[in-house]
């Protein structure tokens, strides 16, 4: 997109689920987000199975932005973050996982990625209620602009996982971050009182 992003571009922000009328668009912004190389099933995953939360936000139409995030059991979660729950937690306490967050370049620093989390929060807090209790995701240790997106949202560093990323071959350090749902859902509701007037 090469027009320029006018200042009030949130207010024209409309999110909606993610089909898989989508696959061609997200592999393309994937591409040019990450370094990692989805496989066409993870495509086809994240924009059919009801497993996942995949929402997009969309500016006049086109995809600039988007968040995938798995609700699972904790445990269902890897070995690596398997304490992200003390184990004192009942066995049917959920953890949200986000795959992906990204927004395209012109559109950053528009308070899209924030209304993307926002709304994944929000989801939480209608459907899982009570059981979710904490967000969690994997990030490089060299992605810096990630990594203050998270900690000023007040998500917390949990564990440094040497190679635990293959990018084009190359092993690559990763960290886990993680949040505390119980935490945020207020917080999150008064930065955004209208979030929900903008589905679609």
């Amino acid at each position: 997109m090469t027009d320029v992003v006018p200042p009030s571009a949130l207010s024209e922000i409309k999110l909606r689920l993610l089909c898989q009328d989508d696959i061609d668009s997200v592999k393309v912004l994937c591409s040019d987000w990450f370094p990692i190389e989805y496989p066409d099933s993870w495509y086809h995953d994240i924009t059919s199975n009801k497993k996942f939360f995949s929402l997009a936000a969309t500016f006049r139409g086109s995809i600039v932005g988007m968040i995938v995030a798995e609700i699972k059991g904790r445990t269902k979660v890897h070995k690596e973050d398997g304490d992200i729950l003390a184990s004192s937690f009942p066995v049917d306490t959920q953890v949200a996982y986000i795959l992906s967050l990204g927004v395209e370049k012109e559109f950053r620093k528009h308070g899209i990625g924030s209304l993307l989390l926002d709304s994944l929060k929000e989801h939480i807090s209608t459907t899982a209620q009570d059981h979710c209790k904490a967000i969690y995701l994997h990030v490089l240790t060299t992605n810096n602009t990630a990594i203050h997106f998270y900690e000023n949202r007040d998500f917390k560093q949990h564990h440094y996982l040497p190679y635990y990323y293959s990018i084009r071959g190359v092993l690559k350090d990763g960290f886990t971050y993680q949040d505390h749902v119980k935490a945020v859902l207020h917080s999150f509701r008064c930065r955004n009182p209208l979030l929900h007037w903008r589905l679609s």
